[in-house]
């Protein structure tokens, strides 16, 4: 732009002497000229493209105390692999894998000291098939619960392209009573990954679960009845289909503020984490009837084919990888998304896509010099985060990060999308815990309540220590021993 300025500015200047004979020899005089205009037009360039300076928002006052801190059981520290944790009203349900890694469910009433154990009786799975309550080296087996409108409690999980492994209780409210239901509906439920319980505006239970493998999978949703304690397939066919030549990894359709359900998804080709592309979108008022984010109606299943719902067409290997994206609104109730990919030096940035005059308008909004090259199959170990992108009281927006080089931290976004600078935060929660096993490499693994605490400004954390992930294969010998798994309760300011 400097540039630019001074090339205009000479021109200008030579102009002006070719229009005065007297005067066209001075040098000196038009030199001056030229650094005058110059000058005049880089400020005024400056002005109009100045963006709002950078901003610092305090908000280490708005810190939480440890309210208790309760012992729940010794669990496996091998690797990390997901545990639940349910408030509901007074009540509270966990789920995990202990020191022999079977699988343990527990309840309690929020004034109770402890939680009542139940070890589910272990089956190991001994081939791909089989269900299981013995988790193997897999971080994908997380574990998950829902309750349905009557109070019964439903529990999946230990799955990854894994037939169906899915309990009920037999009386409401009462964890202990769960028995393993072999089949939903009865298709479809060999090879399932990703298990989700999702309730909607009507308080009915919906799961959810790819069914096939990376690089080849459909999102299925089944409808429980909680008269006939049926479960029925919500959609005549799947909300996505990857034809066989690619999967969704999609996001939990989510009810927002606009009293529809969201939701997003990138595709993968293969295996192999760095085939991932094409940020895509749909919204629904039902989750029947689908629309991209412009209102045209979508056909399901959605497919790749589909390219109006397409939110950044992302190639293959540019940088955005399986739910990095993050799902706000602006001012208009529009969807904006905050995600990563390679900029055009390669390194990987953080953008965001609005919708403006109907199209897709895509802003970078970090300028980092740092490339997170990943690739392969199995569980990799994240170098790049976006741990939530949110519309703040002040009306600018926020991305919470981790990133490996730069540590954790926030930037601040105005109403149009631009980084106008950060928020300044205390450390979340388990970062600044000390490591309490003394075997090399142990790492804090924390999991969130799923369910919410009646509690004014109380929410409720798990806390636990394993080694990092491994890719899904098993580690030679030694393995750490079991490490605490704790309740941590923590209060507001």
């Amino acid at each position: 732009m400097r540039k630019f300025i001074l090339s205009l500015a000479e021109r200008i200047a030579t102009f002006y002497f070719q229009q005065n004979e007297t005067k066209r020899n001075n040098n000196k005089m038009k030199n001056q000229l030229v650094l005058l205009l110059g000058f005049s037009l880089l400020v005024f360039g400056c002005a109009q493209e100045r963006l709002p300076e950078s901003i610092t928002i305090d908000e280490t006052q708005q810190t939480e105390s440890i309210e208790s801190v309760l012992k729940i059981d010794s669990v496996w520290a091998g690797h990390p692999v997901g545990f639940c944790l349910l408030t509901q009203d007074n009540r509270q349900y966990i789920a995990y894998y202990n020191a022999q890694r079977n699988m343990v469910v527990g309840q309690r009433e929020l004034s109770d000291a402890n939680f009542k154990l139940t070890i589910l009786a272990p089956t190991a799975r001994e081939t791909a098939g089989g269900t299981s309550t013995v988790v193997g080296w897999d971080s994908h087996n997380y574990l998950t619960m829902g309750i349905d409108k009557e109070g019964f409690i439903h529990f999946s999980g230990n799955v990854h392209v894994h037939p169906l492994t899915y309990f009920r209780t037999t009386r409401p409210g009462d964890i202990s009573t769960l028995e393993q239901v072999f089949e939903m509906t009865g298709e479809a439920e060999k090879r399932t990954t990703y298990p989700r319980f999702i309730k909607t505006r009507e308080g009915e239970l919906i799961y959810t679960y790819r069914d096939g493998g990376s690089g080849n999978g459909n999102q299925i949703y089944n409808l429980y009845d909680t008269a006939t304690k049926n479960w029925s397939r919500l959609l005549d066919q799947p909300l996505t289909d990857g034809q066989g030549l690619m999967n969704a990894y999609i996001s939990s359709p989510q009810l927002r503020e606009d009293d529809w359900y969201h939701t997003y998804w990138v595709w993968r080709d293969t295996p192999d984490c760095s085939t991932n592309h094409d940020l895509s979108y749909m919204k629904s008022p039902d989750l029947k009837n689908w629309f991209n984010a412009f209102g045209e109606k979508v056909d399901l299943p959605a497919t790749i084919e589909d390219n109006h719902v397409v939110v950044d067409p992302i190639p293959v290997k540019g940088g955005i990888i399986n739910l990095a994206a993050k799902l706000a609104f602006d001012n208009n109730k529009q969807p904006v998304f905050a995600y990563h990919k390679y900029d055009t030096a390669g390194n990987l940035q953080f953008y965001t896509a609005q919708i403006q005059a109907k199209e897709w308008v895509y802003k970078q909004v970090t300028d980092w010099d740092y490339r997170w090259e990943f690739s392969g199959n199995g569980s990799i170990n994240s170098e790049v985060r976006i741990k939530g992108f949110r519309k703040r009281q002040d009306d600018n927006y926020e991305i919470d990060y981790w990133h490996i080089k730069y540590g954790d931290g926030t930037l601040l976004l105005n109403d149009q999308f631009e980084n106008i600078g950060q928020v300044q935060k205390t450390a979340p929660f388990g970062t600044d815990l000390a490591i309490e096993g003394d075997f090399p490499g142990l790492q804090v693994q924390t999991s969130a309540d799923i369910g919410e605490s009646s509690e004014e400004n109380i929410r409720y954390m798990l806390k636990w220590e394993t080694l990092n992930r491994n890719r899904d294969k098993a580690r030679s010998k030694p393995w750490p021993a079991a490490s605490q798994l704790y309740l941590y309760k923590l209060k507001g300011s």
